[in-house]
């Protein structure tokens, strides 16, 4: 095998990812295995940076279809510019509201309130980002 590679078991320990994920995300052209250590898949290193891209962008709600989209992209691709501008705004009101509820919930830690909810600071934190 080629010693710049990467073999499933190492990227999957390295990625936190299990190997059926791996494998998975290659089908769906994701990511792609570069060669093989006998019959075990191995991919470049570069392979990781890759797989933390995807976990980010399904953490912050895309679907593998728009991450492979995105993968995909070209400087000379104007519609799928204008859909990454509005899947933008959506993280960014996602952003703001986790901002909020951090804000409240920091407050609510120390507040001594009763009922808290009534709290004229937490309902102030819990205002403070304005609904998109």
């Amino acid at each position: 095998m080629d010693d710049t590679l990467i073999d499933i078991g190492e990227v999957a320990r390295r990625s936190g990812l299990a190997a059926s994920a791996l494998r998975f995300y290659e089908r769906k052209g994701l990511i792609r295995a570069e060669g093989r250590n006998g019959l075990r898949r191995a991919y470049r290193p570069e392979t990781l940076e890759r797989l933390a891209l995807i976990s980010c962008a399904r953490d912050a709600g895309f679907t593998l279809s728009e991450i492979a989209e995105f993968l995909a992209a070209r400087p000379s691709d104007e519609r799928l510019r204008a859909r990454m501008a509005a899947k933008e705004r959506e993280v960014s009101q996602r952003v703001d509201q986790l901002t909020r509820l951090r804000d409240s919930l920091r407050h609510a830690v120390v507040c001594t309130h009763d009922p808290l909810v009534e709290c004229p600071e937490f309902k102030q934190a819990v205002r403070r980002v304005p609904q998109g």
